[in-house]
């Protein structure tokens, strides 16, 4: 079993029932959550004419791959009802793979560790509650020194 971090965004609909739903289908075809983080609001990131987003990240034990992890990812988004319509764009859901292992991938579909991690307190704030320590496997810092040093603007506010 491989351990990877995921982040899941929402910004569209009952934002709270989105998240449970694809926790239960990331349980079923992904693998176990050892670890959810709460869930925290954030503005629109990127594109700010939009909603506000609901983020959680989840620490999951997969037997996976990392590309077929990304396969079922992107089937989860779609039988959710996520249809890409502009980048950064609004989302009824969005599953992104943070870390798997201490592994580097870049290819044409998969970049792993995940490119924004360092620049996005949306991610950065759940994922050191869940694991401050771990070392972002290209950048050789803790994720906890990663928040500390990101420049986002954006407030991150838990809410669960």
């Amino acid at each position: 079993m491989s351990q990877c971090y995921l982040l899941l965004g929402t910004n569209i609909g009952d934002k709270k029932h989105n998240l449970l739903q694809a926790r239960e289908l990331i349980t079923a075809r992904i693998g176990e959550i050892t670890k959810p983080s709460a869930i925290y609001q954030t503005s629109a990131w990127g594109k700010e004419d939009q909603d506000d987003f609901l983020n959680q990240v989840l620490e999951v034990e997969t037997d996976l791959s990392p590309e077929h992890l990304l396969s079922v990812g992107l089937d989860i988004e779609k039988e959710l009802g996520r249809i890409r319509y502009e980048h950064w764009g609004e989302r009824l859901i969005d599953i992104d793979i943070l870390y798997y292992e201490d592994q580097v991938i870049t290819s044409q579909r998969l970049t792993v560790p995940h490119p924004e991690i360092q620049n996005r307190k949306f991610t950065l704030v759940p994922l050191v509650e869940l694991a401050p320590d771990h070392k972002h496997p290209k950048m050789k810092q803790t994720n906890k020194d990663l928040l500390e040093a990101c420049n986002d603007p954006l407030e991150v506010v838990k809410i669960d």
